[in-house]
């Protein structure tokens, strides 16, 4: 009983790290697309210089200058705006883990659609994960990834090819969102019956629901 309870307190302490992170990640990103758009040319800035930014808050004044290579004194210290995409990654990594690998047999695996094992739905999933990867970086690196277009247009491929592949190996989560038919009455509950069936099943308890 005690590890079922640090298991949800886990869940919701790594739920919430993952949220804040990415609220961080998310609103630095937009911060730094609001100052290369807001860049003004100068003619006291260095050659090397892209372009600078007056800005004011909490009744400072920041003056930002941008470099599209590293200037050639650089300095002491150097804020690096990369830990809000780590900690979203690690702790998004973390939470499908407790999530997801935890409970494999109850959100990832369908008898119906490919009789395996929560090892291997675990480890199909990884892998998936590493090719997804390197498949992405591929059409990167590729004549594709020359224009925007066409790096937008074969990824978006990639994706629905994935998402078929997964469809016939994992369990689909169908009740979510198949057909758009979720809101009605008759189909939630068709979707509810079907949840409880497989955690029942997953956990080996008929009764109780």
């Amino acid at each position: 009983m005690m590890i079922d309870y640090l298991w949800m307190w886990s869940e919701l302490v790594v739920r919430w790290v993952h949220v804040i992170a990415g609220i961080a990640w998310i609103g630095s990103s937009f911060y730094f697309i609001a100052l290369d758009l807001s860049l003004k040319p100068g003619r006291e800035l260095p050659d090397e210089a892209h372009g600078q930014a007056w800005q004011v808050h909490g009744g400072g004044f920041y003056n930002m200058v941008k470099y599209l290579v590293a200037p050639a004194k650089m300095p002491d210290e150097l804020t690096w705006f990369k830990w809000e995409a780590y900690g979203t990654w690690i702790s998004g990594i973390a939470l499908m883990s407790l999530v997801y690998y935890g409970a494999a047999s109850l959100y990832m695996i369908d008898l119906e659609i490919l009789d395996i094992t929560e090892v291997q739905a675990v480890m199909i999933s990884l892998g998936g994960i590493v090719i997804g990867w390197a498949i992405y970086d591929g059409l990167c690196r590729s004549p594709l990834g020359r224009s925007d277009v066409w790096l937008a247009l074969a990824g978006f491929g990639f994706l629905v090819a994935l998402a078929y592949g997964y469809s016939q190996i994992f369990f689909g989560a169908w009740c979510l969102y198949a057909d758009g038919r979720y809101h009605r009455h008759d189909y939630g509950c068709q979707c509810l019956d079907d949840y409880h069936s497989r955690a029942k099943q997953s956990c080996g308890c008929a009764k109780g629901w």
